[in-house]
């Protein structure tokens, strides 16, 4: 069986920011990506509970990259493996491998995508509508077309292209709500 997508909270970036939180799930593997800033931590762990879920329960953490608006609530998921874009981390275990192409489980695979910073990822999910990408390679369905806080911008526009070419049915972006991708989807 594919893997299951389940937005959390969606995302914002306005006068206040917040990281759209996403569950995976697909056999015995449980990932929470993202579980950066929100209004309230009841945001993260009430939609948790709502699928049947503790934080107990959570197997796998994944990092779209390392600013605080995408990782400052890990600590609510005690049991976890956290993934970034370099390493495996759990307790005082420390996993060096690249996460390009790396396996989190049958269905579920990071992608490296640098651009927003040198080190983004996506995680990308094979699930029964199609391949869903997880990713801060867009803040939202309508970009922005430039990333104001981008690394590099040629970069990201060249793993903007990478990603789209991979036809995925469906964008889960950095700070909104999910897109399906579209001829107008900023590159």
């Amino acid at each position: 069986m594919p893997a299951t997508v389940h937005v959390l909270t969606a995302g914002y970036a306005e006068e206040r920011v917040a990281s759209t939180v996403t569950l995976l799930r697909d056999g015995a593997t449980t990932v929470v990506v993202d579980p950066g800033m929100v209004a309230d931590r009841r945001s993260i762990l009430d939609p948790l509970a709502a699928l049947g879920l503790t934080a107990e329960q959570i197997t796998d953490v994944i990092f779209s990259h390392h600013h605080l608006d995408h990782t400052l609530n890990a600590a609510l998921f005690p049991r976890a493996r956290f993934h970034d874009h370099m390493a495996i981390y759990q307790d005082d275990t420390w996993y060096d491998r690249d996460a390009d192409g790396f396996a989190i489980s049958e269905h579920i695979r990071l992608l490296r995508t640098p651009g927003h910073t040198p080190e983004d990822i996506t995680t990308l999910a094979h699930t029964d509508q199609g391949l869903v990408a997880l990713t801060h390679l867009w803040w939202q369905a309508d970009g922005p077309l430039q990333d104001p806080f981008a690394h590099d911008p040629a970069l990201l526009a060249a793993s903007r292209r990478a990603l789209l070419a991979l036809a995925p049915a469906l964008i889960v972006p950095g700070h909104g709500h999910p897109f399906v991708p579209t001829e107008q989807t900023p590159v």
